[in-house]
C-alpha cells in the first residue's frame, strides 16, 4: 500500500503557513482505499507478530539512527508545514529518538512471559503473556506532526502490532517521511502506513476498523471517538485539551521563572496541548516577576526560520484570528494587555506573544483553551488560593510551579494534573519517557511513555497450569474435608505468603 493512489480522485492542498503557498496536493483516500490498506495491513502483522522481539528492536534502532541522520531534511519538511521555529521542529526530531530508544531498551523485558502468583501455593503455575491486538489506529494532529505519528507507533510495532494512521490534512508531510524512513530502516511494507484524506472518510473507517485507536486533539472530538470506541469495545487512549496553570511561589526565583514561562508558554508560539496558558503569582513577587516577563517576551525574535528565530508562526491565517478573538473578547470585557497583540508584517499567520492581566472571569479565554502564544497572569495572596484556581477547571493534563524544591512538591502532590512540572514549564516531565503521560478529568484518558505506553497496546493472557491436584480437590476427599484443608492452608498462607 503506498500513500499516493492513482484511485484517488479528490485531493487535499497543503500549505505553507509562512507564506501561504501551496506546497503539495495529495490523495483524499476513498473508504475503499482505506479497507484496502487495513486487509494489507492484517496480513502483514500476522506474520510481524511472529518475528522475534529482539529483530523488532534492531528495525527500530535503525529508525532511531536514520532520523538522527536525517534530522536536517526532516526538520525542513516540518518547518514547511508547520510555520514552526527551527529549534520547536528538533523538538520531535528528540523525542522521537528518545521514544524509540526507551522503547526499544525496555520492550523485551516487558513483552517476556512473567510469572504470576498460582491459585493454589506449588501446585498452580501461573504465567502472563502480552499478545498484540491487531492494527492500531492512530488519528494525529497538526502541532507535532512527527512526533504525534511515528512516536506514537513506536510502542505499537515493537509490541508486534500493524498502524495505520491519519495525519492532520494541513501536515501529512512529516507523517509520509516518516513511512519511508521506517520502511528504509527495514520495516516491512504494510506495517506502518500513512493514509491521508479527510477525517469523516479515512478517520472514520480507521475508527470502525481499528483493533486500538490512539487520539490527540480536541476534548469535543476526544469524546465522539471515545463513545465509538465504547461501542466497538475496543482499546482507547486520548491526550484531549488542557487550560495548563504556572503558579510562581513567593520563594520562587523569578529570574528562573521568568525563563521557565517564556519555554512553557511560547515553545511552539503556544501550540502544544501542554503550553501554559494561566499564571498565578503571589502578591509578593508578582510586580518583579510580571515586569521581567514583559520585557523578555519584547525580547522574542519572531520569523526567519533560522535557530535564532523565537517564535514561528501559527499553522494558518484563520487559527490566527481565532487567536486574536479570544485576546478581542478578553480586552473588551476589561483585560489589560501588556505586550503582544500585534500581527507582525511577516505573513497572516504569524501573532507576537501576548500577556494579559485582568481578564475577567467572564472572558472565553479564561476557562477555554486559546491554543497560541497568549497567557494571562493574575496575580493571588497565598498559594493557597493559587492551588485552588489552578484546579479550578474541567481540563488537568499539564501544570508547572515555580518555588523552593521543597515547596514546590507539596504543591505539586495537590494539583489535579497528569504531568506537574517543578521550576520547569513542561519539558521535564513530558521528556520522562518512563513515567506516564496523560489527563485528568477532561483532558483524556490512558496514557502515552512508561511501561503502559507499550503495554496499552498488548492483550494480557493469563495461562495457569494445575499440578498433582485439581483446585476442585483430591480424588476421594470429600468437599467438607477439603474445604477444612483450604482454610488452615489459607490461615498459614497469611503468615508466610
Amino acid at each position: 500500500m503506498t500513500t499516493i493512489d492513482e484511485r484517488s480522485t479528490d485531493t487535499i492542498a497543503v500549505e505553507n503557513p509562512r507564506t501561504g503557498q501551496i506546497i503539495a496536493h495529495l490523495p483524499a483516500l476513498s473508504r475503499q482505499q482505506v479497507m484496502d490498506a487495513f486487509a494489507h495491513a492484517r496480513r502483514a502483522q500476522r506474520q510481524w507478530a511472529r518475528t522475534p522481539v529482539e529483530q523488532r528492536v534492531k528495525i527500530v534502532m535503525r529508525l532511531h539512527d536514520l532520523v538522527l541522520a536525517k534530522q536536517a531534511e526532516i526538520v525542513d519538511i516540518i518547518q514547511s508545514e508547520t510555520g514552526k521555529n527551527r529549534a520547536s521542529a528538533f523538538d520531535e526530531i528528540l523525542d522521537v529518538v528518545v521514544t524509540a530508544r526507551h522503547y526499544g531498551k525496555k520492550a523485551p523485558k516487558l513483552l517476556s512471559r512473567s510469572r504470576a502468583k498460582g491459585a493454589l501455593p506449588v501446585l498452580t503455575k501461573t504465567r502472563v503473556d502480552h499478545a498484540p491486538i491487531g492494527v492500531v489506529g492512530i488519528i494525529a494532529p497538526w502541532n507535532y506532526p512527527l512526533t504525534l505519528t511515528l512516536s506514537d507507533a513506536i510502542p505499537a510495532l515493537l509490541a508486534g502490532n500493524a498502524v495505520i494512521v491519519k495525519p492532520d490534512p494541513k501536515t501529512p508531510l512529516s507523517a509520509i517521511e516518516s513511512e519511508k524512513i521506517a520502511r528504509e530502516a527495514g520495516l516491512p511494507e504494510g506495517l506502518y502506513t500513512i493514509l491521508t484524506g479527510h477525517a469523516d472518510v479515512v478517520g472514520q473507517t480507521i475508527v470502525h476498523n481499528s483493533d486500538y485507536l490512539m487520539f490527540t486533539g480536541s476534548t469535543k472530538t476526544g469524546r465522539i471517538l471515545g463513545t465509538q470506541a465504547g461501542e466497538r469495545l475496543i482499546g482507547y487512549s486520548a491526550e484531549l485539551g488542557g487550560k495548563n496553570p504556572m503558579i510562581i511561589a513567593r520563594d520562587a526565583d523569578i529570574d528562573r521563572a521568568v525563563r521557565g514561562t517564556i519555554d512553557g508558554c511560547f515553545s511552539n508560539s503556544g501550540q502544544l496541548c501542554v503550553s501554559v496558558e494561566r499564571i498565578f503569582v503571589h502578591r509578593a513577587v508578582a510586580q518583579r516577576y510580571t515586569e521581567k516577563l514583559v520585557q523578555a517576551v519584547e525580547a522574542l525574535t519572531i520569523g526567519g526560520g533560522g535557530w535564532e528565530e523565537n517564535i514561528g508562526s501559527l499553522i494558518s491565517a484563520e487559527h490566527a484570528d481565532r487567536v486574536m478573538d479570544f485576546v478581542d473578547d478578553a480586552v473588551r470585557k476589561g483585560a489589560r494587555m501588556l505586550t503582544g497583540g500585534r500581527r507582525p508584517d511577516l505573513g497572516p499567520a504569524f501573532v507576537a506573544p501576548i500577556v494579559l492581566v485582568d481578564v475577567p472571569e467572564d472572558a472565553h479565554m479564561y476557562r477555554e483553551e486559546v491554543f497560541g502564544p497568549v497567557v494571562y497572569i493574575e496575580t493571588v495572596d497565598d498559594e493557597d488560593q493559587a492551588l485552588a484556581k489552578a484546579n479550578d477547571s474541567e481540563y488537568g493534563l499539564n501544570a508547572s510551579i515555580f518555588a523552593s524544591p521543597r515547596r514546590g512538591w507539596e504543591l505539586a502532590q495537590q494539583v489535579e494534573a497528569g504531568t506537574v512540572n517543578i521550576n520547569e514549564g513542561f519539558a521535564a516531565a513530558f521528556g520522562s519517557v518512563d513515567a506516564p503521560m496523560g489527563g485528568w478529568k477532561s483532558s483524556g484518558l490512558g496514557r502515552r511513555h512508561s511501561d503502559y505506553g507499550l503495554l496499552k497496546y498488548t492483550q494480557a493472557r493469563t495461562i495457569a497450569q494445575q499440578r498433582l491436584v485439581p483446585v476442585s480437590g483430591p480424588k476421594g476427599m470429600d468437599k467438607h474435608t477439603y474445604a477444612q484443608v483450604l482454610s488452615t492452608v489459607l490461615r498459614w498462607g497469611k503468615r508466610v505468603l
